[in-house]
Formats: structure tokens, C-alpha cells, sequence
């Protein structure tokens, strides 16, 4: 870092994570971003693009292979999933990297072969990867030169889950996780399934019992309990921009009721900026974290003994994109964890 500001490359800023990424950076204190890749863009101004970001003093969008990123103190990948394992073969090391694609997510590479299609083309540095679900491993963070970002659905999920099967609170044969998320969390390239038409007026379900984070909240949820857990997930698209609502079925063990679990994730996150344990029964929307790094959950009993339900809302990208990829390079660069994250929800 140079005169206490480190510079910062986005590969793939034209997308909804890069551009998510310029509005965070505009506010953070020690943070300059120093160059800009689209391939589709290049040679233009920002601006005129996204021109919400006038006024900014932002370089010129340059392709990939213009520009030099091993000057850098942080690069954040921000291009199509097997795109940045190209990237990292060829970039000197150096620069600490967060990868918000999925392609460092999953540590078993068979399983990443299977769950997206294709080989795995940087196992060495797969190797060095960190699993960046910031609030559950700073440690570990703050060593490595190279973060895989959480994906959206996966974040919301784990938060809640992870620390009730650390404690040994649920039983993990029966864990049914139903979410919603906006559109914008199928990217900005034009698909048929995210037109106006195929997605207004109407909600519908997607990629059951096959979505490719399945395995890795499994991934996550495995580490926390020491053995194998499988979830029962169905994603379904809303017809709105952005959010993600995360609805959890769980049977508890020996005894315990809802109130133990509010307790215990009281515990966990009481002094977590981003993560906000609301009073017990409420009921959180997305509209409640619009454009904010923050992830709140609540508790609720089931209907019978034994039984309780989980609602966890974010924004897919800010805490389950780019917020929290800049909340890991706080914590990479040992800057205050909340530097360029203090935005409140846009209500309503």
C-alpha cells in the first residue's frame, strides 16, 4: 500500500458485482481504484455505461490483457465462473486476490468438475484458497493472498446454520432450506429466463435438488458439524432486482425449544457489525437490507415439539457479493472491517 491507500483492479467491472464494488469503493477511505477491465467496453469511460457513477475519477475500461496487475495491492475477480483460474495461471504473485466467481468455492475439484462443467485449471492455487464467509474465519483471512467470495445463497444460509451445528443444537438429517432470490443474482448477460416477460408477475422455482450451491453450502455446513450434512435446498427467482430470503426448517435436539437457538446466535453475533440477530419472531425483508452489507435473522418456533424456522434476509449483492468481498479485504489489509460498508438501507 502506498501513502496508507492500496490500489485496486476489478476484472470485470461492466457486471452487477464490479459495478456493486465502484459504488462501495467511492466511499472507502483507503482504497483506489487503479484499473478496470470489460472486454465488451473497453477504451470508454465508465460513465458511460453506468451513468450513476458520473462525477467519479475512475480510469478507462481496458481489456484484460492491457493492463498490468501485478503493481497492485488487491485484485478482485469479478468475471464469469472458470474465467479468473485463467487469470491467476498468468498473473504474477503479489497482489492479494478475492475471487467472487465460484471458482475457488469448492476445495474438492471432482466435485467442482461435476457441480460446473468443467476441470478445474488452477489446482495450485485452489490449494491457497480461503473460504472468505467472513464473520466465521477471519483468521484465516487475514493470511491468505487469495479468497474465494461466498456465493449469494450460501451466505445466507450459513450465517444462521453454521453456529446452531457447531453447538450441536440440530439435527443434521433434517434440514430443509427454502430461498428466494432477485433477479440480478443471474448476472447481467442477457438470458431468455431473466426477460421482463419470463420473470414479472409471476415466482417460480429453479435448479431443484441440482443448484450448483448446494454443494457449497454443504461444503460449509460439513466443516461446521465434522461430518457429512446434506440440506434439502430449493432456490426460486422473485420478480424483483435485488435480495435474498432464506426460509430454514429444523428439528433440535435433545429437548430444546426456539428460544435456545436465539440465545445461542445472540451469542455468536452480538458484537458482529453485519450480522444482526433480530428480537425473537420478528420478520425481516429484503427491503430491509437494500443496498447494505448486513445479514439479520430470526427465530421462530415451529408448530410441533421440538421444531423451530430460521428467515434470513440479505442483499445477494452486497453481503452476498460485493460488500462482503470488500469486507474481506478489510480484513486481508487489516483495515477497519466497516471502511466503505456504512451505508444504510434504502427503505423502502
Amino acid at each position: 500500500m502506498t501513502a496508507n491507500t492500496a490500489s485496486v483492479g476489478i476484472l470485470g467491472a461492466t457486471g452487477y458485482t464490479g459495478v456493486e464494488l465502484l459504488r462501495l469503493l467511492a466511499d472507502h477511505p483507503s482504497a483506489r481504484v487503479a484499473c478496470m477491465t470489460s472486454e465488451r467496453y473497453a477504451g470508454q469511460p465508465i460513465v458511460e455505461v453506468f451513468p450513476h457513477l458520473v462525477g467519479r475519477d475512475l480510469p478507462l475500461l481496458r481489456q484484460l490483457g492491457e493492463v498490468d496487475l501485478g503493481g497492485l495491492d488487491v485484485v478482485f475477480g469479478c468475471l464469469p465462473h472458470g474465467t479468473t483460474q485463467a487469470v491467476l495461471g498468468a498473473m504474477p504473485r503479489g497482489p492479494k486476490v478475492i475471487d467472487l466467481s465460484a471458482d475457488f468455492r469448492l476445495r474438492d475439484p471432482d466435485l467442482y468438475a461435476s457441480t460446473y462443467g468443467q476441470a478445474h485449471g488452477a489446482l495450485e492455487r485452489q490449494r491457497d484458497a480461503v473460504y472468505g464467509l467472513t464473520e466465521l474465519a477471519r483468521p484465516e483471512i487475514r493470511k491468505t493472498d487469495l479468497v474465494a467470495n461466498p456465493g449469494c445463497y450460501p451466505t445466507a444460509v450459513q450465517l444462521p446454520l453454521r453456529p446452531l451445528i457447531e453447538a450441536g443444537m440440530i439435527h443434521l438429517d433434517q434440514i430443509v432450506v427454502d430461498a428466494k432470490s432477485g433477479v440480478s443474482g443471474a448476472g447481467r448477460a442477457a438470458k431468455e429466463g431473466s426477460l421482463h416477460t419470463e420473470v414479472s408477475e409471476g415466482l417460480h422455482a429453479y435448479g431443484v435438488s441440482c443448484h450448483r450451491h448446494t454443494p457449497e453450502i454443504e461444503q460449509g455446513l460439513s466443516d461446521a458439524a465434522g461430518e457429512p450434512v446434506l440440506v434439502t435446498f430449493t432456490p426460486h427467482l422473485v420478480p424483483m432486482n435485488r435480495g435474498i430470503l432464506a426460509t430454514i426448517y429444523l428439528q433440535l435436539k435433545g429437548g430444546l425449544v426456539a428460544e435456545d437457538l436465539q440465545a445461542a446466535l445472540e451469542r455468536r453475533y452480538r458484537d458482529e457489525p453485519f450480522v444482526r440477530v433480530l428480537p425473537y419472531r420478528s420478520l425481516p425483508a429484503t427491503r430491509h437490507v437494500r443496498g447494505a452489507n448486513l445479514c439479520l435473522i430470526a427465530v421462530h418456533p415451529g408448530r410441533q415439539p421440538g421444531r423451530a424456522i430460521l428467515i434470513s434476509v440479505i442483499d445477494n449483492l452486497v453481503k452476498g457479493a460485493s460488500g462482503q468481498a470488500l469486507q474481506n479485504m478489510n480484513v486481508m489489509l487489516d483495515l477497519p472491517e466497516t471502511a466503505g460498508l456504512g451505508q444504510a438501507p434504502v427503505f423502502p
